[in-house]
């Protein structure tokens, strides 16, 4: 999940993402796709425009796939954008911030964040687990 947002982000940047949902999604698609698009069912590497913004869906299977799938953005219940700075803040953060200020701050319950937050965490220490040699393809893969 650090890998994410493993290089350093501006301030404006950071506001521009976490204002809108389209951006989060936006920056999920090219993140995930960098490497380009491969269907997850069929293999196929050609795909169309998706029905919703920034999906794709595999020309030989017509399979769509959207840029949540996979994350831990998949099938959020709250705003992308709000989960994006509740994600930057857990990995990035200067300062380690309680759910209940998460809720204040986004006006969530604070369960909600409490369970994102531990949902960030458990991926966080997934990937503290992992060999070097996953370390280091998984690295490639988002930082390329």
């Amino acid at each position: 999940m650090s890998a994410i947002f493993k290089k350093e982000l501006s301030v404006d940047q950071l506001n521009e993402l976490f204002q809108s949902d389209e951006k989060c999604f936006e920056f999920l698609a090219d993140l995930k796709w960098s490497r380009g698009f491969e269907c997850r069912k069929c293999g196929n590497t050609n795909f169309c425009p998706g029905k919703t913004a920034h999906s794709r869906r595999c020309t030989k299977c017509k399979t769509e796939e959207s840029a949540a799938a996979g994350t831990i953005f998949h099938n959020c219940k709250f705003p992308v954008h709000k989960a994006f700075y509740i994600a930057y803040n857990v990995c990035k953060g200067k300062e380690d911030l309680s759910t209940y200020e998460f809720a204040r701050r986004l006006a969530l319950r604070q369960m909600t964040c409490w369970n994102f937050k531990t949902k960030i965490q458990h991926a966080i220490d997934e990937m503290n687990s992992l060999s070097e040699n996953e370390k280091l393809s998984i690295q490639k893969i988002l930082t390329s």
